[in-house]
Order: structure tokens, then sequence, then C-alpha cells
């Protein structure tokens, strides 16, 4: 589908430029965001006559995004959430908890608002963008933890997602009383060599009686 765009849209293109957008995407999101029209003659016109509202109107709210973005860009958001020993969160942190999480400190921030690419998994320090607006964008840090304690030590920079084995010691028990290899496997001595061939004559000229004797 052919659409007018109405503001800078990422990835897109700019204010008043015609592209092509696959169908569904239109229909969910470009249309009823308001972002787009139809491409026809009628709303070709219709933009035109509007051109000068949209970009004053688009330069109002980028107005009011820069002043957000001031507020908001740099800042760090805890989190506290149940997880394994390894990190792994039970569960996830979405964007609708982010967006819940800025808000809740005093920024109206929308979960539409937060490019959250998949759901965090883990604990740590996870950088996350918000885009405000077209054309501003900030960078805020979601502090995932399972308690505030680890939260602050993860915000000093210790990786809590290490599993530290320091406190443990291996140490290899050596029983004394047991028996050593030469005690199991008996070495015979160099001139055993003679005895053991001596057995196998005496072996070939005891095989060799039997058979003379079961030939008579």
């Amino acid at each position: 589908m052919d659409v007018i765009l109405l503001e800078r849209v990422a990835k897109l293109g700019q204010m008043g430029e015609t592209v092509k957008v696959k169908d569904g995407y239109a229909r969910n999101f470009l249309l009823p965001q308001g972002k787009a029209l139809r491409a026809n003659k009628a709303n070709l016109a219709k933009f035109e006559a509007e051109r000068a509202q949209l970009e004053a109107r688009n330069l109002e709210r980028k107005s009011e995004a820069e002043g957000v973005a001031s507020t908001l860009d740099g800042a760090t958001y805890v989190i506290i959430r149940s997880a394994g020993e390894t990190g792994q969160l039970y569960g996830s942190v979405a964007a609708r908890d982010i967006a819940e999480a800025a808000t809740a400190d005093g920024v109206s921030v929308a979960r539409s608002q937060v490019r959250l690419e998949r759901p965090i998994k883990s604990i740590g320090l996870h950088p996350v963008i918000v885009q405000l607006h077209p054309e501003v964008e900030v960078t805020v840090t979601m502090n995932v933890a399972r308690s505030e304690d680890e939260a602050e030590r993860q915000a000093a920079g210790e990786d809590l997602t290490v599993q530290d084995f320091d406190g443990f010691e291996f140490e290899d028990e050596i029983d004394e009383d047991a028996p050593d290899a030469d005690d199991i496997f008996e070495v015979a001595p160099e001139d055993d060599e003679l005895a053991i061939g001596d057995d196998v004559e005496e072996v070939d000229e005891t095989v060799a009686n039997s058979e003379e004797d079961a030939s008579k």
C-alpha cells in the first residue's frame, strides 16, 4: 500500500514523502496512529493544504519531547524481580514495566514509546531506548535485581550473574592405608622370563604325550 507520511517514521521516510509499506503495517499502525494517509489525489491535496499546520504541530511536539528528554536521558530505574542463582528471571521485564517505572518516577512514558526488541530475562543493567518523538530518543538504564541491596551492588559495577566459587575449597582426600599400584599389580622379576619359558615347554610336552597316547 502507498501512503503519505504525516511525520517522520524511522526506516520509512520524512513528513510528506510517499512510501510503499505492507498493507497490515499501514492498517494496524500507520493509519490508526495518524502517522500517514492513503496515497491518492484527494489525500495528497489535503496534506498540501494542511502541511503548514502539520509542520507547526510537529515542531511543538518535538519541543515538548526535548523537554522530557532532558530529564529522562541517562536515568536509571530499579525493577525487583525473582531470579535463579545464575541471574535468569522467573518471568521477564517488558516494555509496559519500563513505561510504568518511568511514569511512577514522574516522567510520563507510553508503552509504545519503549523500543525493546525482546523482553529482559536476566538481572543486570540493561540500556533501553525510549522514542519520545520521531526525532527525539533517549537511553535509560533498567537495573533489574533480586533486591534493593543487589541493585545497589550492580549500580556500583558488580556483576551478579557470575557465580563465585572462591568460597569453595576442593581438596583431594588421600587414603594413606590404600594399597599401592605395585601391590595390586605385581611386577615379575627380570629372571621370570626363564621360569615362564620353562612352564610353556612343560605344557607343550604334556600336550604332545597326550596326543601320542590317543593315537595308540
